[in-house]
């Protein structure tokens, strides 16, 4: 259910509501009675994520996580460099 935010036309009360969205506008001031009551307009909720990765820190399982890890392993292992040596050494040749 969303919050919305309401202000009184007569005493000039800001004031917010949580409320089902099939409700009808609030029609009366909380302070003075009033009813010249206005919805405003609100800018909603931001969302922030913190850390290193969606992925990485939350969902992803422990088996995952080995998983890739080994697979970095292999990809930047010893060997990976020597391939890398060889074609940078074969392309300064040419």
């Amino acid at each position: 259910m969303p919050t919305y935010e309401y202000e009184c036309g007569k005493c000039g009360e800001h004031f917010e509501l949580f409320q089902r969205i099939s409700e009808p506008p609030a029609s009366k001031c909380p302070v003075c009675g009033g009813r010249k009551v206005k919805r405003l307009l609100g800018t909603g909720a931001g969302i922030i994520f913190k850390g290193s990765g969606f992925y990485q820190t939350d969902y992803r399982s422990r088996s995952y996580k080995e998983a890739a890890k080994k697979e970095k392993e292999v990809s930047t292992g010893p060997d990976s460099k020597k391939k890398e040596e060889k074609k940078t050494s074969a392309d300064a040749g040419a």
